[in-house]
């Protein structure tokens, strides 16, 4: 029997590391996590591309530039006001706030920086406008079900999946 490969409707499951533009851990997933191969998942294209023929066991290291991952920083996203505006509970760096336009439109802002007596509010990506490296380790291979095909993620109860 050979080695199942990284193809077309396969359930697929790894765990993975995102390093932000000066090589720090941005985030990281130790626990496997869940999709289908080439069904809509939700995975960056360039990386499902990237793992297409692997096998469990590899790890495989993906450069994804501004274009192919979290776009290009907005600064039009990006609004600074005085702190005495702002609540007390988001007067810190890496609080986020929802707010809403006048269309009722909902944003997730994040506090980026605090300095004389103002405060700025960013909501693009934190990692919009880097070239990201993910880190990705196949843990599993399987072949997926009509349903998961259906869905681009695996259907086991309580399992992680890409979002």
């Amino acid at each position: 029997m050979s080695e199942a490969k990284i193809s077309a409707n396969k359930v697929v499951y790894l765990t993975y590391s995102i390093l932000n533009g000066e090589g720090m851990v941005f985030e990281q997933y130790d626990l496997p996590i869940g999709y289908v191969h080439g069904a809509n998942s939700g995975l960056f294209e360039k990386i499902e591309d990237a793992l297409e023929g692997h096998v469990v066991g590899d790890r495989v290291e993906v450069l994804l530039p501004p274009a192919d991952g979290f776009g290009a920083h907005k600064p039009e996203l990006t609004y600074t006001d005085d702190i005495d505006n702002v609540p007390p509970e988001f007067r810190r760096i890496g609080a986020e706030v929802q707010m809403e336009n006048e269309n009722g439109e909902a944003m997730q802002f994040r506090v980026t920086h605090i300095e004389n007596g103002k405060l700025t509010v960013d909501a693009n990506h934190p990692l919009a406008g880097q070239t990201a490296t993910f880190v990705v380790n196949v843990v599993d291979i399987r072949d997926a079900t009509r349903e998961e095909i259906t869905n681009g993620r695996p259907v086991e109860a309580g399992a992680p999946q890409i979002h």
